[in-house]
């Protein structure tokens, strides 16, 4: 900041408080406030302090600051979702359903909470930030966010298609896995008994299915009753993709619990331009042990080898053995028997102690399960239950055939060799990763879409739809701030891995930033959310001086550190909006 003079024609010239900033490679100035009325030698004291300067006590006193609202990480959030043209595939329309959408598409990122919360963080009364002023939504209540809610469920099919067009085309690579999560209440007809991925007894849950690119970012989302079967969820994926979506020819990669062989075999196989990739499960790869089809010799030399098997005729298998995952099976696998072995032990004493032993084959029986069903180890041991006595061994012969086929797993695809081979197809299933990183954000790092207390099926939808518009926006603030955070990072000298199979040892960029804990330039690195945490030090303070009777105030926004700098340039967003 700095004050100028400005002549004003035959009236005394105009002192105004102006700050430079730059526009396009341009520098412009802004006017912050009008001096004129204020004395000479508070204007010069004035000057003295924006240039470093010391002024005298009571000029120092003179200065108050009335507010201070965390801005950098809502500047980086809110920029990132406009350059990115997130706003115009919601609507093409400005309107405060709109921009209702965007503050609580921003609020889930940098502070995710529920509808009310969010509604006070946005009140002038109990602001928590500057999104509220950027955006101009102070009045807005919680019934305003809710019916912005339904507002973008009515648009979501719209909203999924313009996405797709922007990030797909005709023989994509997609990427589809599912996921739950649970429920709280009971009146929300999605929330129903299942299986539950989170580990909550007793609790109402919900499915969604995650569409994704190649690359990983997110594309559409699903929302299905909680008790549903995860290949049930296929068909509407298929018809969201080839008949809403426009795209007829495509290669979809999906878990070996979503593309099993009675789903292949009723809705993939046979439907000209679809193609699929997945993998086969444990006992299917023990039955091509058996059969001779996996031999062990064949990775003696490569950890990877396409094989046949006339249980899959005009498919291919690719079989995969990975050295370090079975050392690291056979490890656990020796730990939790030995776990479960102490355990048993004490069961055996406490069927030949002398006081309160403990009688009764349904009894005793009762407490051997408890110990094998918590370390799910039942199949490796043979166990003799009386009366009187309990005697346990280890079943070799099981954990020799369990052992061999650690560390392995199998790939089963319809994709031609010419369009994709071995090593690219292996690399293209294990991209599922990318949609397990989704999940993760989605549930517990980043964006928290449980605990979900709509009860409305609807409103359901439009939150677990909101968090993907979240999400998508976090993915492309993850893929320019990589070199600030603990992730890969494009290298354009890195060698492409001797294995797609093995994990690659050589000190990568992510390697090499999680040991130095800097990167290339020695910047700190850190998690997505510990920079955004970083970033909302940058404050937006509303200063009031008052000197010789008058009053003027004007907004003064934290100077950035090098490294906040570094994270705006590379998310290529000004820090004033």
């Amino acid at each position: 900041m700095h004050i100028e003079r400005v002549p004003n024609r035959n009236s005394p010239p105009a002192v105004l408080l102006r700050q430079s900033y730059r526009e396009g490679g341009k520098v412009r100035k802004r006017t912050l406030a009008n001096l004129s009325k204020l004395p000479d030698d508070a204007i010069e004291g004035l000057r003295i302090l924006l240039k470093g300067g010391t002024a005298i006590d009571s000029l120092e006193s003179a200065f108050e600051i009335q507010s201070s609202l965390p801005h950098g990480h809502v500047a980086a959030v809110l920029g990132t979702l406009k350059n990115i043209g997130l706003e115009s595939l919601i609507s093409d329309r400005a309107s405060r359903q709109r921009d209702l959408v965007t503050a609580m598409i921003v609020a889930r990122i940098i502070d995710p909470a529920s509808k009310l919360a969010t509604a006070r963080g946005l009140s002038t009364d109990t602001c928590n930030s500057t999104l509220c002023d950027l955006l101009k939504v102070q009045d807005a209540d919680a019934d305003d966010l809710y019916e912005a809610m339904d507002w973008l469920g009515d648009r979501q099919q719209e909203i999924e298609q313009r996405i797709a067009a922007k990030h797909l085309s005709e023989g994509s690579l997609i990427l589809y896995d599912v996921t739950s999560t649970y429920f709280e209440g009971t009146t929300c007809p999605l929330a129903q008994y299942g299986y539950s991925r989170d580990k909550k007894r007793g609790k109402l849950q919900i499915i969604f299915g995650l569409l994704c690119n190649a690359a990983g970012c997110p594309l559409a989302v699903e929302v299905f009753e909680g008790n549903v079967n995860d290949a049930t969820t296929l068909s509407p994926i298929l018809e969201k993709v080839r008949t809403r979506f426009g795209i007829q020819r495509l290669v979809l990669v999906g878990d070996r619990g979503v593309l099993t062989s009675a789903r292949i075999e009723s809705e993939l196989k046979g439907v000209e331009g679809l193609d699929w990739i997945t993998a086969l499960r444990a006992p299917q790869i023990r039955e091509l042990v058996e059969q001779e089809a996996i031999q062990l010799s064949l990775f003696d030399q490569k950890d990877l080898a396409a094989i046949q098997s006339p249980d899959y005729p005009g498919e291919r298998l690719i079989a995969c053995r990975n050295p370090y995952l079975a050392e690291e099976r056979a490890t656990t696998r020796e730990e939790l028997l030995q776990a479960t072995e102490k355990k048993l032990d004490e069961i055996v004493v406490a069927t030949t102690r002398e006081k309160r032993r403990l009688k009764g084959a349904e009894k005793i029986g009762v407490r051997v399960g408890k110990i094998i069903n918590r370390y799910q180890v039942a199949k490796h041991f043979n166990l003799k239950i009386t009366d009187n006595s309990f005697s346990y061994e280890r079943n070799h012969e099981k954990i020799a055939v369990e052992a061999k086929l650690d560390g392995m797993y199998v790939i089963r695809t319809s994709v031609s060799k010419s369009m994709l081979d071995d090593p690219r197809a292996v690399k293209a299933y294990k991209s599922l990763s990318q949609v397990e990183q989704a999940f993760r954000c989605y549930k517990t790092i980043d964006l928290k879409v449980r605990p979900i207390y709509h009860r409305l099926a609807h409103r359901v939808r439009s939150h677990v739809f909101l968090c993907l518009l979240a999400y998508y926006v976090e993915w492309q603030m993850r893929e320019k701030l990589a070199p600030l955070l603990f992730e890969e990072e494009e290298c354009p000298e890195a060698q492409e891995p001797d294995s797609v199979v093995v994990p690659n040892k050589s000190q990568t960029p992510a390697r090499r930033k999680a040991s130095t804990k800097r990167n290339s330039e020695c910047f700190p690195v850190q998690s997505f959310r510990t920079l955004l945490n970083n970033l909302a030090t940058i404050t937006k303070n509303r200063v009031q001086p008052s000197l010789g009777g008058i009053s003027v105030s004007f907004d003064k926004l934290t100077i950035p550190s090098p490294l906040q700098q570094k994270a705006f340039d590379l998310l290529g967003v000004p820090l004033t909006l």
